[in-house]
C-alpha cells in the first residue's frame, strides 16, 4: 500500500457502472416479482452495499476508508432484457472511493446472477466501468463514453433545490483573459454550477484587476439589477494586482467575516496555500457575494463549501428569521 499519510482527507465521490443480460423470461419475472429466490433488485441493491463496504478486504492494496454513503440503484434496460447497476460511493478521506464504487457494482451484479441462474443460466455481466469521480488534488474526472455527467447534474439539482431560481452574476477578474491572453475556465465552472441546479445566470464578465471597475460592477448587479448572488472568481491573492478584497470594500459591502474563515479552512485540507487566499462573502444590500479564488478547482470547491449555506444567508439578508 502506498503511504498516504501526508495527504489532508477532503470529499470523494465516486459513481460506477455495469450491466447483466438476463433474457427475455428472467427479465419479465424479475420485473413482475416472480423469481423464486425473491426480490432481486432489493438483495442486489444490498449486496451492492456490503460489497463496497468490504473492498479493502477482496482488494489486496487497496485502502480501508470509512463510507459516509453508499447508493446501488438498478434499472430495466427493456431493448436488452437486461438490468443496469450504478453504485455511487462518498467519504472524506485521503484517498478516492473508485474501487468501493466499482465493488458495490460487482457485488450487486454478482447477487442478480446468483438469484437468476436458476431460471437461465446464459446470463451475461459487462461493461463494468467508473464512469465519474470527484475529490483530492485532481478534481473531477468523467469518463469520456459515460452518462455520468448528465446523471451527476440530476443528483446536484434534486440535492440543491433550494438555489433553484435565483439569479447569479459571474465576474472574471483576471488581466490576462481580459486582455485574450488566457482563456477563462473558472467563469464557465460557476456557470455551470448553478446552471446544474437550476438557477438563471443573469451576467458573466470578465474584468481586469482594476478596483474601480469591480466595485462598480458589484454595485451595479446588486443595487440596480438585484441579482441574489454574485460570485467573482481571481484576484483574491497577495500579488500587487489582486484587488478583488479592496474592490469589495470600495462597493460598500457589508463583511462576512465567517466565510472567509471557512473557505480558506477548507481549501487548506487540499493545499495550504489556500492560507493565504483572500476569499471572502460579504453582504450589498439583499445581494450575497462571495469572492473566490481563479483556480477552477478552487472556485468549485468554495461553492461546494458555501452551498448549503446560501439560501440560508439570503433568507436572513431579506428579513427573515433565524432557523432553531
Amino acid at each position: 500500500m502506498i503511504d498516504v499519510g501526508s495527504k489532508t482527507p477532503t470529499r470523494r465521490y465516486a459513481v460506477a457502472s455495469g450491466r447483466i443480460r438476463v433474457g427475455k423470461e428472467a427479465f419479465l419475472r424479475i420485473k413482475e416479482g416472480r423469481m423464486p429466490k425473491g426480490d432481486v433488485l432489493a438483495l442486489a441493491e444490498a449486496a451492492g452495499i456490503m460489497a463496497a463496504k468490504r473492498a479493502p478486504d477482496l482488494i489486496p492494496l487497496c485502502h480501508p476508508l470509512s463510507l459516509e454513503q453508499v447508493v446501488v440503484r438498478c434499472d430495466f434496460v427493456e431493448g436488452e432484457h437486461a438490468i443496469e447497476v450504478r453504485c455511487e460511493a462518498v467519504a472524506t478521506s485521503k484517498t478516492g472511493v473508485e474501487m468501493e464504487a466499482l465493488a458495490g457494482v460487482s457485488g450487486a451484479l454478482l447477487s442478480i446472477y446468483d438469484l437468476t441462474k436458476g431460471v437461465n443460466p446464459a446470463l451475461w455481466i459487462s461493461d463494468i466501468h467508473l464512469q465519474l469521480k470527484e475529490g483530492g488534488k485532481s478534481g473531477k474526472w468523467v469518463h469520456p463514453e459515460s452518462t455520468a455527467q448528465k446523471r451527476a447534474r440530476e443528483r446536484h439539482v434534486t440535492r440543491s433545490a433550494a438555489l433553484n431560481g435565483l439569479t447569479v452574476a459571474v465576474l472574471t477578474i483576471s488581466d490576462r483573459v481580459s486582455k485574450g491572453l488566457a482563456e477563462d475556465a473558472s467563469g464557465p465552472a460557476v456557470n455551470a454550477f448553478f446552471m446544474e441546479r437550476g438557477a438563471q445566470i443573469a451576467a458573466h464578465e470578465v474584468i481586469a484587476d482594476e478596483k474601480a471597475e469591480v466595485a462598480k460592477f458589484l454595485r451595479h448587479c446588486a443595487l440596480e439589477a438585484n441579482i441574489d448572488i454574485i460570485v467573482s472568481t481571481g484576484g483574491t491573492g497577495v500579488g500587487p494586482r489582486d484587488v478583488t478584497p479592496e474592490a469589495l470594500v470600495e462597493a460598500g459591502a457589508r463583511m462576512i467575516p465567517g466565510i472567509g474563515e471557512l473557505l480558506r479552512s477548507r481549501g487548506s485540507q487540499t493545499t495550504p496555500m489556500s492560507w493565504l487566499s483572500r476569499s471572502e462573502g460579504a453582504l450589498l444590500g439583499r445581494t450575497l457575494i462571495l469572492i473566490l479564488p481563479g483556480s477552477p478547482n478552487a472556485v468549485i470547491e468554495g461553492l461546494l463549501t458555501m452551498e448549503p449555506l446560501i439560501p440560508h444567508a439570503l433568507h436572513v439578508a431579506r428579513g427573515g428569521g433565524h432557523a432553531k
